[in-house]
């Protein structure tokens, strides 16, 4: 059998590893260079001439699409599959005009990689899901449209994808993660805005108590909704019961919907902050787990409400399921490690 060269080309490293780990899944696949600069791209690419190049778009010295230009001239016959957290139709259309055969967003590369590199290699068009903004025909099937669900309540302005905060943090015990979650919530609370804490028990204790003791009336923010305590084990217990996950996800944006009702700032702000996917991997639920993250980072691109999911993370999650860490990196604007 004849190999396939690829060439690997992103900046973040724990999504360039995601990606590397899938393709060697296929020994068909040889991954030929994995570079993270949008110059050296174009050197391996006119010096190794691949069969495909995985190229991300916000890469440093040139970015993906000059980069693409570039490369199209140097290696006429590699087929280029972009995979990049940008989504807006324009991004697309420009990317795809370039010559590239395939668009895929990084939310949903766990389940559309491999059948994105499939279709680019048979030389069809792949353009995957979690796509704002107009129409777009998927490798498959009719026209979709991936703009907001008119029959979901409409919690805030819709915002564009470059202004999506969507972060994890990675704590090393629980006493640092009571810092980071009570730094989040007082700086939502003393801009105006609203914010949805979605965590254990022992957690809400102690963030109500560290939040009282930094000054602020958390009796006042619980009682006019600007603060809004979900138990952990309630909405897990709803996820993992949901055959059809449409409905957390409902049920979500209306709880988005009222906390943006009680934000005291000049438009409605909403931040929501939570450990209900860390739980779900705590509990041995990874895949879960997974889907829950990329659920929530599908809110936070079609809404305007900044997240936190924050991970008390053992030993043993990070050696021995370093793929599952490596995918919730990859869902999330941006990565805080311990």
């Amino acid at each position: 059998m004849l190999s396939t060269r690829v060439l690997v080309v992103e900046d973040f490293e724990p999504f360039r590893r995601f990606i590397c780990s899938t393709l060697r899944t296929r020994p068909e696949f040889l991954i030929v260079a994995e570079v993270g600069d949008g110059l050296e791209a174009v050197q391996k690419a006119e010096e190794l001439q691949p069969d495909l190049i995985m190229l991300d778009i916000g890469l440093p010295s040139l970015n993906g699409i000059d980069a693409a230009r570039q490369i199209c001239e140097l290696s006429p016959k590699s087929k280029i599959l972009f995979m990049s957290q940008e989504s807006s139709a324009d991004v697309v259309q420009e990317a795809l005009a370039l010559g590239a055969l395939g668009y895929v967003v990084k939310a949903h590369a766990g389940s559309e990689l491999l059948p994105a590199v499939d279709e680019v290699l048979q030389g069809r068009q792949f353009v995957g899901s979690g796509l704002s903004g107009d129409c777009f025909t998927p490798a498959s099937g009719p026209k979709i449209s991936n703009g907001p669900d008119e029959s979901l309540p409409q919690p805030a302005k819709v915002r564009s994808d470059s202004a999506r905060r969507h972060e994890v943090e990675f704590y090393s015990d629980d006493k640092s993660f009571v810092v980071g979650f009570s730094r989040f919530i007082e700086a939502a609370l003393k801009s105006g805005s609203a914010v949805i804490v979605m965590a254990t028990d022992a957690h809400r204790q102690s963030l109500v108590e560290r939040l009282r003791k930094d000054g602020l009336d958390m009796d006042a923010a619980v009682e006019q909704g600007r603060c809004i305590f979900v138990d952990v084990a309630d909405a897990v217990s709803s996820f993992m019961l949901k055959d059809d996950r449409a409905s957390y996800r409902k049920a979500a944006c209306h709880l988005i919907a009222t906390a943006a009702k009680a934000s005291g700032g000049e438009r409605p702000r909403v931040a929501a902050c939570g450990e209900c996917a860390p739980k779900l991997w705590e509990q041995g639920e990874a895949d879960a787990a997974v889907e829950l993250e990329q659920l929530w980072d599908e809110i936070a691109r079609s809404y305007d409400v900044d997240i936190l999911c924050g991970y008390v993370l053992s030993s043993f999650q990070r050696e021995q399921q370093g793929h599952i860490y490596e995918k919730i990196c990859a869902m999330h604007s941006a990565v805080f490690p311990q």
